[in-house]
């Protein structure tokens, strides 16, 4: 299984085609104009400063880590290494060295690029998540499956999937280096496409820090506890006593609403227009 191979490290896969004296064990010049680029490269954008540097470093030194390849017959399919070679092409080289690996589906050849590049980490973050949902998606691997392929957590994986549910100008910023991935977590937390961008535009003018970030949503989310019903103030036995006087001269239910110095209230119940006669008449009755 793909999992199994990947699992014995990259140096299982390399099929060493030719050993030169200048070349290490394993690696083999090829030409730059028999290279195709890999369809499923994880890496979606490009530093155009950083390969004018690294165009300058190739012209000096050449190409100090191979590029590496697979053999689709007369041709060579890219798997890692697509900013050493434009920067090759960038410096008019005929040749670049390349490790040539047994890969036999686009799964494993996906794998394989992504496993180099988290390993030489210059994948952003939103990269990486593309690219573990490519494995997820198209190619309907597991993130238990895709976890252990890469060599990290699958609760890594999880996390780095849900950054793909953020607004487009949030994961751009997160793509451009202007938040991190894990701004980009706590702005989730804030669960509507509005509480994440205000989120979002505070962190950005306030230069808010990840920790920062988290306590605003803590705050903005955290719910009040209830607060539990206030008992009724428990009557005296005076104003019990003078409740039930009452209720025997109205025959009907009655509260007596004590309030100090301040008064306070009677109120007598009727059920019926003939029971409010009766209390009115009873009222009437009293010199």
């Amino acid at each position: 299984m793909t999992t199994k191979r990947l699992g014995k490290g990259l140096g299982a896969l390399i099929r060493p085609l030719e050993k030169q004296d200048t070349l290490p064990a394993g690696v083999t010049k090829i030409p730059i104009s028999k290279v195709k680029m890999n369809p499923h490269q994880p890496r979606k954008t490009f530093d155009e400063k950083a390969l004018r540097e690294l165009e300058a470093s190739i012209r000096e030194k050449g190409v100090i880590t191979p590029i590496t390849v697979r053999v689709d017959g007369d041709w060579y399919i890219l798997i890692a290494g697509e900013r050493r070679l434009r920067a090759s092409k960038l410096a008019k080289k005929k040749e670049i060295p390349a490790y040539i690996i047994e890969v036999t589906n686009d799964v494993e050849m996906m794998e394989v690029a992504l496993i180099e590049n988290i390993q030489r980490e210059n994948l952003n973050p939103l990269e990486e998540a593309e690219a573990y949902a490519v494995l997820q998606g198209e190619f309907g691997l597991a993130q238990t499956a895709i976890a252990k392929s890469v060599g990290k957590n699958r609760s890594t994986i999880t996390n780095a999937l849900r950054l793909l549910q953020l607004p487009p100008e949030i994961k751009k910023s997160i793509r451009d280096n202007k938040i991190s991935a894990g701004h980009g977590r706590a702005i989730l937390a804030m669960k509507t496409q509005v509480g994440m961008n205000k989120l979002w535009h505070l962190i950005l003018d306030q230069n808010l820090s990840v920790r920062g970030a988290e306590a605003i949503v803590k705050e903005k989310t955290q719910t009040k506890p209830k607060s539990k019903p206030s008992r009724p103030k428990q009557k005296n036995a005076a104003i019990r006593q003078l409740e039930n006087e009452m209720i025997s001269i109205f025959g009907t239910k009655v509260r007596l609403t004590h309030k100090g110095k301040k008064g306070g209230s009677i109120t007598v119940d009727y059920y019926s227009d003939e029971d409010l006669e009766r209390v009115l008449d009873l009222l009437r009755s009293i010199k």
